[in-house]
């Protein structure tokens, strides 16, 4: 089956790296860092990167490998070269050549590649061009059959539903803009049902968490899950994570994953029943910009 280059921006490049990622968790329950959700979920608010064309490989099943180039500032880049597990076409090699075109044609100032634990051969390549690693993040999972029990929050505080309260502000709006909203409604994959925040009695924003399910994959993604500083260590995120993923369960998630950086995050998604299956590194370097 020939193999073609795509090149796409936008929303088509959206709805690619989707079904690229998707097509990786069908093909290895564990591999790579990301859930197509992880990239909607970067949607959510406008980017230098969304006009930059993205890099596909695509067979007569659709994306096979691809290289997402993302921007968090003019001065911040982040890139991921994903391949499907088992696939021939394109090789490792040649993704990585064309990742290091992407990142010199469009990038300047910090740049992370962020390589999963398994992922040995990338993390060579990596090395090989210059890039030192940096800090560590953690991905773990859990069977949505090993859920814990439902939690409610402590006194003084209540859960709410955002799907009695159209028209109101997303609670991540301080934090992402106030399009945050709009913008996680264009993503095939955000479903207002699975909000989960929580709220003082005269209702004051103490926490929210968000919860992602792939029909494709049948994964459930928790991405983000944030206490607000005054309120924190009262259990509300533990609170929040267990309604969070009887929900996801109950919607049809079959796996849920987490990943987290922290001794404290650490303790709180193991102590829910989330287990650890890698340790990732974010290898670091510099991007002069062209002239």
């Amino acid at each position: 089956m020939s193999v073609r280059e795509i090149r796409a921006s936008g929303r088509e490049a959206l709805t690619l790296a989707t079904e690229l990622l998707q097509r990786v968790r069908l093909a290895d329950p564990l591999a790579g860092l990301w859930e197509a959700a992880d990239v909607q979920w970067w949607s959510r608010k406008a980017r230098p990167s969304d006009d930059i064309e993205q890099l596909f490989w695509c067979d007569g099943r659709g994306p096979l490998a691809g290289i997402l180039l993302t921007s968090e500032g003019e001065d911040s880049w982040q890139c991921d070269p994903i391949s499907v597990p088992g696939v021939t076409a394109p090789e490792l090699d040649e993704v990585w050549t064309k990742a290091m075109d992407q990142i010199g044609a469009h990038a300047a100032g910090d740049l992370v590649v962020p390589v999963h634990g398994n992922q040995e051969a990338l993390r060579k390549l990596v090395e090989a061009s210059g890039l030192v690693p940096g800090e560590e993040d953690n991905t773990a999972w859990m069977d949505a059959t090993a859920r814990p029990a439902v939690l409610s929050p402590a006194e003084g505080f209540v859960l709410a539903d955002r799907t009695e309260r159209h028209g109101t502000p997303h609670p991540m709006r301080h934090r992402n803009g106030d399009a945050v909203q709009e913008r996680l409604g264009r993503c095939s994959l955000y479903d207002r049902e699975l909000d989960v925040s929580v709220e003082t009695v005269d209702g004051q924003v103490a926490g929210y968490s968000l919860y992602w399910f792939d029909p494709v994959t049948r994964v459930g993604l928790v991405e983000p899950v944030r206490v607000e500083d005054a309120y924190a260590r009262l259990g509300l995120a533990r609170a929040m994570l267990t309604v969070g993923i009887d929900r996801l369960a109950r919607r049809g998630a079959r796996r849920i994953k987490i990943g987290f950086g922290s001794a404290a995050a650490a303790a709180l998604y193991q102590g829910v029943g989330f287990r650890r299956t890698s340790t990732d590194t974010w290898y670091r370097g510099r991007v002069e910009r062209l002239s």
